[in-house]
């Protein structure tokens, strides 16, 4: 039986998806038809622990399946509920957040994202690294730049995401239902040869913060 049509996978996601979409009421609108079988990228603005999974609830379901959230492994390996989330349910990709893995070896972070895109699947992005405020986007990160370069098939869609920081703001254990948005933008284009590390992360952070408005 294929991993992603595992009973227990598909239950609980289809609950998982179901209690997002009633929690946060999301709204998902697409300014570009999405590519199911072009691994993309789908990058966004960080605010909230539920920032992923209402991504994830709102890809389309032939989608769905062969998206992993990029998380970092240091939370969701801590204990026995989020290690079977992670790799039981949402298939995520763990990262090791300083480029070590857990026998403190030095490894690449972005090999298993890369080794994702090359399989043709897709990936859920936060270039900032970390969260923020939901309503202007941090500085990126370099990741986002060295993956595009690595991958230049891959589709690199920004996503903006509505008011995920007053659902679950930082700090905070407890939900509050509010509407919420996720605005799928059009791709935006893989760095040239002549184009800065910084110049890309500028353009690619402005696709992205254009699509508040």
């Amino acid at each position: 039986m294929s991993r992603y049509l595992r009973p227990d996978r598909v239950c609980i996601q289809w609950l998982l998806v179901t209690v997002c979409r009633l929690l946060t009421g999301i709204r998902a609108t697409w300014l570009a038809p999405p590519l199911p079988h072009q691994p993309t990228i789908y990058y966004a603005n960080h605010s909230s622990h539920l920032d992923g999974l209402v991504i994830w609830a709102s890809l389309p379901p032939e989608i769905r399946r062969r998206v992993h959230p990029v998380a970092a492994a240091d939370y969701w390996l801590k204990t026995p509920l989020r290690r079977y989330l992670a790799s039981s349910i949402f298939n995520a990709v763990l990262v090791e957040r300083h480029g070590k893995s857990r026998d403190d070896a030095p490894r690449d972070p972005l090999e298993p994202l890369a080794g994702a895109l090359e399989r043709g699947e897709s990936l859920i992005f936060f270039p900032e690294g970390t969260r923020g405020d939901g309503e202007t986007p941090g500085e990126f990160k370099s990741g986002l730049y060295h993956l595009a370069q690595r991958c230049p098939t891959a589709v690199l869609t920004p996503v903006w995401l509505e008011n995920l920081n007053r659902v679950l703001p930082k700090g905070s254990r407890l939900v509050v239902p509010v509407i919420c948005r996720a605005t799928f933008g059009e791709s935006v284009a893989h760095p040239d040869e002549d184009e800065t590390k910084k110049d890309f992360l500028l353009r690619a952070r402005t696709a992205l913060e254009n699509l508040s408005s």
